[in-house]
């Protein structure tokens, strides 16, 4: 059965009119065990990353820096979140999540966390609303370990996951594959093993086609034994920061295309949250949602 990693530490106190939608993480979970998706059984605390994790990718400098509060103003600009003690726990805890799905997956086909998908952090810097790259650490650890061969990350967030490909740039036993919106953030793009540019605007039927024609060859072509699902619900044609024009159901048929296809191959898969920003936050926990009721639908 599936398991999802939560903790109280995913919710943090942020400036008011922040525009990260913080309340999302434990809004899913409300929603989730109201509308019965979930067992209240199946959520755990994944506890916070190690240090060695941590420092498989990250720079000893960028991390320390990091962990003790010593960003420069213009870091902590970029990243678009304040420092503090609070997002040095978060950022910790959102990659054990990330690790814990992973080794959830192998042991059960999915693991699934109710945040991560940070996949704008580099090695020596964090963007973009992302302090340490969870996908990259968790990868990192199950290589290390011996626990896989091949890795696929399956990067769905309507941003390309910059921090991500640039971290496996010459990692042969990763390959990165992103599907964006192709004139949106990051500006400056960095190259995955395979990045799609989507049209602004780009609807379902357009979207699913795409994905329909590239995901089967890829995992053909890759031959991967563990895939990394980051399942950013920017998608939407409602996000403010997305320029797609997905609907929820379109939304849901691509998370379910893809986990279906991790099933039918027997490929263990971790999916983790991205992001999403649409001025509704019912319209982000939705869609969230979707996700993990399509995964106990495939994997229940």
């Amino acid at each position: 059965m599936p398991c999802l990693a939560t903790s109280e530490r995913y919710s943090i106190s942020l400036p008011s009119g922040h525009r990260f939608p913080i309340a999302k993480y434990e809004l899913i979970r409300e929603q989730l065990l109201w509308q019965g998706i979930a067992p209240p059984h199946d959520f755990y605390d994944p506890g916070l990353a190690s240090e060695e994790d941590i420092l498989r990718i990250h720079s000893p400098d960028y991390w320390h820096r990091v962990r003790d509060l010593q960003l420069s103003a213009a870091e902590v600009r970029r990243l678009g979140l304040p420092q503090s003690p609070e997002l040095v726990r978060r950022s910790l805890s959102s990659v054990a999540g990330t690790v814990q799905s992973a080794l959830r997956a192998l042991r059960d086909g999915i693991g699934m966390s109710l945040t991560g998908g940070t996949h704008h952090a580099f090695r020596d810097r964090g963007e973009g609303f992302c302090v340490l790259n969870d996908i990259a650490v968790a990868a990192a650890h199950l290589l290390h370990y011996g626990l896989a061969r091949q890795v696929l990350v399956v990067d769905l967030d309507v941003h390309q996951g910059d921090g991500t490909a640039s971290i496996f740039h010459q990692e042969s036993r990763v390959f990165t594959f992103s599907m964006h919106a192709g004139a949106n953030y990051p500006l400056r793009k960095e190259q995955s093993d395979l990045d799609i540019a989507l049209d602004l605007g780009t609807d379902d039927a357009s979207y699913l086609r795409i994905l329909h024609d590239t995901l089967p060859g890829l995992i053909a072509q890759v031959q991967p034994d563990f895939v990394f699902f980051q399942a950013g619900v920017d998608v939407l044609a409602t996000d403010k920061l997305g320029k797609l024009a997905l609907t929820q159901a379109g939304c849901r048929q691509r998370d379910e295309y893809v986990l279906r296809l991790c099933h039918q191959h027997r490929l263990p898969v971790a999916v983790s949250m991205g992001g999403g920003y649409s001025e509704q936050l019912r319209d982000i926990v939705d869609a969230h949602c979707n996700t993990f009721r399509v995964a106990y639908e495939v994997f229940g």
